[in-house]
């Protein structure tokens, strides 16, 4: 058979962002447990005899042979298992044999997987703790899950998961703490919930779909809609082997709670138990220490624990368990934690390399807007601070959390403009130190800072900006103004990173006027074509495109036809040149040009009949046409007299005040808040409407990738 290749396992990698060592590079304090219980005698097992042996090689030569047809698969593997009875625990833990047994309970029927698991049930936890034995485990379960649709299997696959279950929660303290053990146990998991067992979601690693439901640009999966493919599960043995994986630890919780591997058994444990309210009330406060009596009097959170819990925030695996408890955690018991545990200590927390993540789940599924009221009164006055020591998550947290609960909008935009700039300075710099906050607050003289040419554009930095142009016009102002004010060369720059490019598009599709949004599509001329060859410069392009005059348009597209040859061999290229027509500009300018007008004239018609009246005036309607107006007429647009009304405005209203002054506004214009968002319905119907192909799928293969710059 040769050397099994080493698999690796997503639960077994380190969190690069949290270190399992401290400064000195030893091992915390908080890994000790772990360490003794690895440090413990192994278990003796009897060796593999040499007939046993002989028989489960000339088996794997026969498979490796390819001698063995489907129907003669299952019944050779069926009678391999029956020689494995009494045998599994040295058969699964062998380096060799192990490999050959994983072939078998792969291709065997499901009587024989279940008979040989039952066999092996009360040596179950060896083999799952040991390096070989973990695959041959987990390679049973893969197997199991393939069977369980099967109605005739579900009962005899339900009793042998119970009868490892009832083995586990004996002492799951051990099986929890070992690295194997605890990949293998959150398969177990996965298997009684009905998931893919394979899911990084169970096994530690948090990819950028947590930062992109964090951020409001996706939904959260736990907030019932699950984005996951449910089969068949065990629900009631999912209850029974959690509660009494808890049950049976809580004299070692503290120590538990503080070991990487058992803290994700932990976070994969209250992820599959999300939405089930009942069961996350007993299981949670237990986890934190609180006294089981308390629960029976309504009483989630003793205080006793307190100071003790909040330090425990500050360790690598307490931290990553805390976030899971905050984002699902019920209403009652959410409100419980924040007022008796994390409030007046959440600056506390956002200094701290590990608590801060913990502040940022905090944040994120806040559920009232007198929450984050409170969160306000200990951060609203840290932005600088914050950013200063590197936790840009937090302010990015925050933002995307008043945007979702449309509390404190213009407070947020506010106190970012002061963290990056007095209001005596111009507005023109608050875009690019955003979009380089880590080059802006390491500079030694602030003052002299400027756009540092070839570097990257920092990633938070992308994600806050994207966050606030999708406020209201009225509370970004500056930013607007910032970012239509950049140089010809720096919008270029920030065009071709995929940080920077993010941001230029969300510019062009947030409220703001259909010329100053021009006035940045305007600066990319003559770059259309180096930008259309790159992934993310193809939105861009696409983007500037749609908020384009038909001069623009027609200037995107020549430079499009210029590169076409090439750009057709590109991944993105096809799309783009359909989506933008560019065969039919080539052969006929003419019919190309009235097309687009005649798609303005539909879309405005459209919008007429079926729009709400406020955005029926031309301020407010960023969607009228305004082809009259040529590069140089936009190019010498002053800003200055729009800017320091804005800047003077602004600095003057807080935003109790702000906020009725744009209500009366609104009332003046006979703009509700309905009319708004029914403002932005026929938005989206009329872009449907106009639509000439089918819906763009491409951003959808890309969009996970892009989310990792």
């Amino acid at each position: 058979m040769g050397k099994k290749a080493k698999k690796e396992r997503d639960g077994y990698k380190k969190d690069a962002s949290r270190s399992a060592t401290d400064e000195t590079g030893k091992f915390k304090r908080s890994f000790m447990y772990h360490n003794n219980s690895d440090s413990q005698a192994p278990l003796i097992r009897k060796q593999v005899e040499p007939e046993t042996a002989k028989y489960f090689s000339e088996i794997a030569d026969l498979f490796e042979s390819q001698g063995v047809d489907v129907e003669e698969r299952s019944v050779i593997c069926g009678n391999a298992l029956e020689e494995a009875r009494g045998k599994e625990l040295e058969l699964a833990t062998d380096y060799i044999i192990s490999n050959t047994l994983e072939t078998l309970l792969d291709g065997c029927n499901v009587d024989n997987l279940c008979s040989f698991l039952q066999g092996c049930a009360n040596v179950f936890p060896a083999i799952a703790m040991d390096r070989s034995g973990s695959h041959v485990a987990e390679t049973a379960f893969k197997s199991l899950a393939r069977h369980v649709q099967d109605t005739e299997a579900y009962t005899i696959i339900e009793e042998t998961l119970e009868m490892i279950c009832k083995v586990i929660v004996v002492n799951p303290v051990d099986l929890m703490c070992n690295c194997y053990g605890s990949h293998v146990l959150r398969s177990f998991l996965c298997l009684c919930k009905g998931v893919p067992l394979d899911s990084s979601e169970f096994h530690g690693t948090k990819g950028s779909k947590a930062l992109a439901e964090r951020l409001n640009f996706k939904v959260s999966h736990l907030d019932g809609n699950d984005s996951w493919q449910f089969q068949q599960g065990f629900p009631n043995l999912l209850k029974l082997l959690v509660s009494g994986m808890v049950n049976c630890t809580m004299e070692d919780m503290k120590s538990i709670l503080l070991d990487q591997y058992s803290s994700l058994v932990l976070q994969a444990s209250l992820k599959l138990l999300a939405g089930d309210d009942q069961e996350l009330l007993q299981m949670i406060p237990v986890i934190l220490g609180c006294n089981k009596l308390d629960l029976v009097k309504g009483k989630f959170i003793d205080t006793i624990i307190v100071g003790e819990t909040v330090e425990a925030m500050k360790e690598t695996a307490f931290s990553h368990l805390m976030e899971v408890i905050l984002e699902v955690a019920p209403e009652s018991l959410y409100n419980d934690m924040f007022t008796k545990l994390l409030k007046n200590s959440l600056f506390e927390l956002s200094s701290h390399h590990c608590g801060n993540f913990v502040v940022q789940a905090l944040i994120s599924h806040a559920r009232t807007k007198d929450q984050i009221e409170m969160i306000w009164e200990e951060l609203g006055l840290k932005f600088a601070d914050l950013l200063e020591m590197g936790r840009s998550g937090i302010i990015a947290s925050l933002i995307a959390a008043c945007q979702r609960l449309q509390t404190h909008e213009y407070k947020c935009c506010e106190a970012l403009t002061t963290a990056v700039g007095s209001k005596e300075e111009n507005s023109k710099f608050i875009v690019p130190r955003i979009l380089f906050l880590d080059s802006y607050f390491s500079h030694h003289d602030k003052s002299c800072w400027n756009w540092p040419v070839g570097a990257k554009i920092h990633v938070m930095g992308s994600l806050i900006l994207q966050a606030i142009f999708k406020f209201q016009t009225e509370w970004v102002q500056p930013y607007v103004l910032s970012i239509t004010s950049m140089g010809t060369e720096h919008v270029l720059e920030a065009a071709k990173d995929a940080r920077g490019a993010r941001v230029i598009e969300a510019f062009l599709a947030s409220d703001a006027s259909t010329k100053q949004k021009r006035r940045l599509v305007v600066k990319l001329r003559g770059h259309f074509g180096v930008l259309a060859m790159q992934l993310s410069g193809s939105f861009t392009v696409e983007k500037c495109f749609s908020a384009g005059g038909l001069s623009q348009k027609e200037s995107i597209a020549s430079e499009l036809l210029a590169v076409r040859a090439e750009l057709s061999k590109t991944k993105q290229g096809p799309h783009l040149l359909r989506k933008l027509d560019i065969d039919r500009y080539s052969t006929n300018p003419d019919q190309w040009r009235s097309k687009q007008t005649s798609k303005e004239s539909a879309y405005n018609e459209f919008y007429a009949a079926f729009g709400p009246t406020v955005s029926k005036s031309t301020k407010n309607n960023k969607f009228l046409s305004d082809a009259s107006m040529d590069t140089s007429e936009l190019e010498e647009l002053s800003t200055k007299k729009e800017r320091d009304s804005s800047l003077t405005s602004t600095s003057m209203l807080d935003d109790t005040s702000a906020d009725k002054k744009m209500k009366k506004k609104r009332k003046r214009e006979g703009a509700s808040e309905d009319a708004v968002s029914s403002n932005k319905a026929v938005e989206r119907a009329v872009q449907n409407f106009l639509s000439s192909g089918q819906p763009d799928k491409r951003r959808h293969g890309a969009s996970k990738q892009r989310l990792k710059i």
